[in-house]
């Protein structure tokens, strides 16, 4: 777990000149010293701003521009709107884009020809998935997306994972004045609200943002965020992802599109996956407590000339899960899903593209070293909700899947996604072989019993399972 559960801030850059350039930046304004309560960067004053929770929006900000500043930070504080202000989140995920990644990469319009070579990249991948799966196809249609595309196509799914957990946070600012005092500080507390919510907002957009500069496809992070049926990938990032790795463009295409299609796939035929999923987001965000001690320090000494003070209480871990069983009973249930759906990609992916492609063992392993390594998924995860997906998990979620493959078919392993009550569990994860072994309850039977008890019929129906039927 992630001792600041969401991740709220970014390290503040250090001057190329050490010390003395700490101390120019100071003089100069462009600290959090009193000459410059906000933190604003000025061309030519020294100091990044990158201390400040709106140098993504001020940083090249210059004085004759004071007024307007001024003028937007009052629709901060005006916000009345939900939880996060995703207006706000929209708007540095874009700049945050249009500002290009560490490698100096700027986004750009994905050109005809890239379109069309992903098209074909997720026909193909979808026709070799056919060997590999009895789920049939998920993707009404392929798309090509820039990173800006991206960020507009993932947003409402963002928001259904997010405000669970920022709902936490507005309920706390309104809940630690007692009730006869709260009429007379509405206007404090509406405040605070408001800061809240423009301070999720943009660090949420900042870690959109930069997420968008990582990501290969809209199912990177184990859930759909991306609209139904279209599969996407980012013909940009996926040049990046395969830029050292010695492999052809088009088998690293390709291979991405398999992932891609093969999410789709499962989210568009098992129709309660995604329910189960964001509900087990919302069901870890409901036990995510706040300290209201440390909220009412905040409250108490809040000065409206440093809002930064809200970010710098969401860096000391304001926000942890509750210690408890039932929270981390949501945890593991989390944790599991997300493996069970990233551990069955994994291995049908692998018995699709092994027979087909020379770098898929090499690409197999990149994609689980980038997972291992901290990549996009565990990041935001750890940014957003306080979890870190842990790897090992995946990798015995794929373990699993295979080992069902060998010991039942293609048939049987898939057909444990028909019901949720037959999915693997984490202490499944644990012991893979006796849950391959293990008699599994025939759900067919069950709808069975149910249809024959509408329609009156008193024979019993028979609950054993499969496997000592075929005995």
């Amino acid at each position: 777990m992630s001792d600041t559960p969401f991740g709220f801030g970014l390290p503040p850059e250090e001057p190329d000149d050490g010390d003395e350039g700490k101390k120019k930046d100071q003089q100069s304004g462009g600290g959090q010293g009193p000459a410059n309560p906000f933190g604003f960067a000025f061309p030519g004053a020294g100091g990044s701003g990158a201390d400040n929770p709106f140098a993504a929006m001020f940083g090249s900000m210059n004085p004759t521009d004071l007024g307007a500043a001024f003028q937007q930070l009052g629709q901060m504080l005006s916000y009345e709107g939900g939880p996060v202000n995703w207006d706000m989140a929209k708007q540095i995920a874009r700049q945050t884009v249009s500002q290009g990644t560490a490698d100096g990469t700027k986004d750009a319009s994905v050109g005809p020809a890239e379109r069309t070579a992903v098209e074909e990249a997720v026909r193909l991948a979808d026709l070799w998935l056919d060997d590999a799966t009895s789920l049939p196809s998920g993707a009404g249609s392929a798309v090509a997306w820039s990173r800006a595309e991206w960020v507009e196509a993932t947003l409402p799914a963002w928001k259904e994972l997010v405000d669970p957990v920022a709902e936490r946070v507005g309920g706390a600012m309104g809940d630690i004045l007692p009730e006869e005092m709260q009429a007379m500080a509405g206007p404090l507390i509406g405040m605070m609200k408001s800061m809240g919510g423009a301070m999720f907002g943009q660090q949420i957009g900042q870690a959109v943002g930069v997420l968008a500069g990582e990501v290969v496809g809209s199912t990177d992070v184990g859930l759909p965020l991306g609209p139904a049926g279209k599969a996407a990938l980012l013909p940009i990032n996926v040049e990046a992802f395969g830029k050292d790795l010695g492999v052809g463009k088009d088998e690293v295409r390709l291979y991405l599109a398999l992932r891609e299609a093969a999410h789709q796939r499962l989210f568009a035929h098992v129709p309660w996956l995604r329910s189960h999923l964001f509900g087990a987001v919302e069901g870890y965000a409901r036990g995510i407590k706040v300290d209201t001690a440390k909220l009412e320090d905040v409250v108490g000494q809040f000065d409206p000339q440093n809002p930064e003070e809200l970010q710098q209480a969401l860096q000391q871990g304001m926000f942890q899960p509750e210690d408890t069983p039932a929270q981390k009973a949501a945890l593991a249930r989390l944790e599991t899903a997300l493996a069970l759906v990233e551990g069955w990609v994994d291995a049908v992916v692998h018995a699709a593209a092994k027979p087909r492609l020379s770098s898929a063992d090499a690409l197999r392993e990149t994609l689980r070293r980038r997972r291992a390594t901290g990549g996009p998924a565990e990041q935001t995860f750890a940014t957003l909700i306080g979890l870190e997906l842990r790897p090992r998990r995946l990798r015995d979620a794929s373990r699993l899947w295979a080992s069902l493959t060998d010991a039942r078919g293609v048939d049987g392993r898939d057909a444990l996604w028909a019901h949720p009550d037959m999915l693997p569990t984490a202490s499944d994860l644990d012991d893979p072989d006796g849950f391959v072994h293990r008699e599994q309850l025939d759900f067919s039977e069950l709808d069975k019993m149910l249809g024959e008890a509408a329609g009156g019929s008193t024979e019993k129906p028979d609950l054993k399972k499969k496997d000592d039927d075929t005995e």
